[in-house]
């Protein structure tokens, strides 16, 4: 990895840990306004949009998400046009389509088999791929359960992508997607009733981070 690149997923996960999503928006922004032509950027800055994406919908800054997923998109079709990382393109693409369901429920419907359809893709076409899992967990955890979502499911698929991060210990320093995974995973015992999992789970994580100040102020009190 380069310096810059270094540089810049150090920055994300500062700002992950600490809620400073200022400057996570300054990072994504000027690694947009660079418009670096390596691939494995470019993927990097589809992850970090995809983080930013995901937050603003959460604060439900649906404008804001529109704009970052309109970006994201654009940085896929270029990797895709150049046969970069068919596993990541189909599930990023899997990602988009929930956040697309997400600022329009009427596409549910229509979008809802295509993002399924493709983290499914994903995984076919890596098998050690965590982020297609964490997709195919994304769609059984929004689902309704009235149309076939299940929790149970969707936690075996986190847990998978967990067991897959977890094979490769030297990418998970400075990673804010495998302490998100664990957040995600926390918030999944608890849905199930499972709030001493979830607790546990909350001080492993803190043991790794213990400067992640959403699970130290906010969720882990809520269990404790």
């Amino acid at each position: 990895m380069s310096v810059g690149r270094a540089a810049e997923k150090d920055q994300i996960y500062k700002a992950y840990i600490s809620g400073n999503m200022g400057l996570w928006k300054e990072t994504i922004d000027k690694m947009e306004q660079k418009k670096s032509n390596v691939n494995a950027s470019i993927l990097e800055l589809v992850n970090y949009q995809y983080g930013y994406i995901g937050w603003a919908m959460g604060v439900e800054r649906h404008k804001e998400a529109r704009y970052y997923l309109d970006l994201a998109e654009k940085n896929i079709e270029k990797l895709s046009s150049r046969g970069y990382s068919p596993s990541s393109i189909y599930a990023y693409r899997s990602a988009f389509y929930g956040f697309r369901i997400g600022l329009n429920r009427l596409q549910a419907p229509l979008l809802g088999p295509k993002s399924v359809s493709q983290a499914k893709s994903a995984i076919e076409t890596d098998p050690e791929n965590p982020l297609g899992y964490i997709q195919l967990g994304n769609a059984e955890y929004y689902m309704p359960a009235v149309f076939g979502g299940s929790k149970s499911k969707a936690l075996e698929y986190f847990l998978k992508a967990k067991s897959l991060m977890e094979k490769q210990p030297s990418g998970l320093k400075n990673d804010w997607n495998y302490l998100s995974l664990l957040t995600l995973i926390a918030q999944v015992h608890i849905d199930l009733s499972e709030n001493v999992k979830a607790r546990n789970l909350y001080e492993d994580i803190l043991r790794i981070e213990p400067d992640f100040l959403w699970v130290k102020n906010e969720l882990y009190q809520k269990v404790k």
